[in-house]
């Protein structure tokens, strides 16, 4: 197993042991290729209400693709936990953060509660050996949180992330399980959904329309957009 899939399996299970959630959807996705990957969604009636992870694995283009996101309730004020691990011939990449429920800047008892307590080890991952910037556009940032770790990695770094991970899915489940006391509302998360994953905003969306055709990338890309 790589090692993109290998974090992705391990951070995708503690989800499921966690929270209970069941499977809805697991379907094959194809290219001219032939097959290059699956999506699955989880759906649940508690504090998680959707898990969605999609891998795309093309060893003739050299990717190695998985990506998790797991959505709380609309109205929640507990962030959506999301994870990318990317292989790309022999350059690494991942994403990893807690995605915002209300406006930051006017919230700053949400802060010190969601994303304080990750300070320390954002820091510290941060000025690690083997990590360089990725290249986001300034709209991509801000439609995340700035406690956001997104770097492209050499195989070494890459393979130590796993604490990080480790340590941003804890902290996460004890806010899905403690709750937090600020609301989201259904019509912020269905606007914020749109924005993230937006083709417009994010250049990976052009990349799966060449790599699975405009059917099929518009079915995992809505899937992700709203709880449906």
């Amino acid at each position: 197993m790589s090692l993109p899939a290998a974090l992705s399996d391990t951070t995708l299970d503690r989800i499921l042991a966690r929270f209970v959630v069941s499977l809805d959807e697991d379907r094959e996705l194809t290219s001219a290729m032939g097959p290059v990957g699956r999506i699955r969604v989880w759906r649940g009636d508690g504090p998680v209400v959707k898990v969605v992870n999609v891998s795309l694995v093309v060893p003739p283009i050299g990717l190695d693709s998985h990506m998790i996101f797991a959505f709380t309730a609309p109205d929640s004020g507990v962030p959506h936990f999301t994870l990318d691990s990317v292989a790309n011939g022999d350059n690494y990449a991942f994403h990893l953060d807690l995605i915002p429920r209300i406006d930051l800047a006017t919230s700053l008892s949400y802060l010190d509660t969601v994303y304080e307590p990750l300070t320390s080890l954002y820091s510290s991952v941060s000025e690690r050996e083997g990590l360089s910037p990725a290249h986001l556009t300034p709209r991509q940032y801000a439609l995340m949180s700035p406690w956001m770790l997104v770097n492209r990695a050499t195989q070494a770094a890459f393979e130590g992330i796993g604490d990080a991970v480790d340590a941003y899915l804890e902290h996460w489940a004890a806010l899905v399980e403690k709750g937090v006391e600020a609301a989201g509302t259904a019509d912020r998360d269905a606007a914020h959904r749109e924005l993230l994953f937006s083709p417009e905003i994010d250049p990976v969306w052009k990349q799966t329309v060449r790599l699975l055709g405009e059917e099929q990338s518009e079915s995992v890309r809505l899937a992700l957009v709203s709880n449906d």
